[in-house]
């Protein structure tokens, strides 16, 4: 795809939705990284449900960790991997107060030294908070990038570094949002929307339906 065509989906999908962010609901940073641990395998709709009790009762490391971790199973026991997403957030938790004051880390290092946050929640928590040009691969993102033909990679990684390369400057703030979005609504895993689509011109997929 050329650079052309990538500036063009861009431009598009900025007319669309000019500020897209996060559908998990917080409202502090640790609050994010607690939805963002939690969404592993998950919906946000799912995440948002648990989370809107949970944080009522604790929303601070020193919150979640007087809890102790089985009512944090029990509270979150409604989502899948729920075991040992709780084991993390609690280990997390600690390393959050004694290391870094209680507050989110805004460096890599930093965020992916926490167990249950890898490169891309990382990524997510750095773009999300922090307003780094950042990309966290998901299997929107991942299936997004290779079906359109923005950028084809065999693992999120080699996605990330593709999309981190053509994506132009003055996108690469939401570009995570948007194309999670896209993914998410419109070219959905087993039936893409392509008549609905508002890049469907400018797609290299095969088997695309035609408005």
């Amino acid at each position: 795809m050329d650079q052309k065509t990538v500036r063009e989906i861009f431009v598009r999908l900025r007319k669309e939705n000019a500020d897209p962010t996060t559908e998990l609901h917080y409202t502090t940073p640790f609050e994010l990284m607690i939805a963002v641990i939690l969404s592993a395998h998950s919906t946000d709709k799912g995440v948002n449900k648990i989370t809107e009790t949970l944080f009522k009762a604790a929303n601070t490391p020193e919150k979640i960790l007087a809890m102790g971790e089985t009512k944090l199973k029990k509270a979150i026991q409604s989502i899948g991997l729920y075991n040992s997403k709780a084991a993390h957030i609690m280990e997390a938790c600690k390393i959050l107060v004694e290391k870094f004051d209680s507050q989110l880390p805004n460096t890599r290092e930093g965020l992916e030294s926490l167990p249950g946050v890898g490169r891309k929640s990382a990524n997510v928590l750095l773009n999300t908070i922090f307003g780094e040009h950042l990309i966290g691969v998901d299997t929107h993102i991942f299936r997004v990038s290779n079906r359109t033909g923005l950028a084809e990679g065999k693992t999120p990684l080699a996605v990330e570094q593709k999309l981190m390369e053509v994506i132009p400057n003055e996108f690469k703030l939401h570009a995570h949002h948007w194309l999670v979005l896209h993914g998410r609504y419109i070219c959905t895993a087993k039936k893409p929307k392509c008549p609905a689509c508002l890049i469907s011109d400018l797609c290299e997929y095969k088997e695309k339906e035609e408005r």
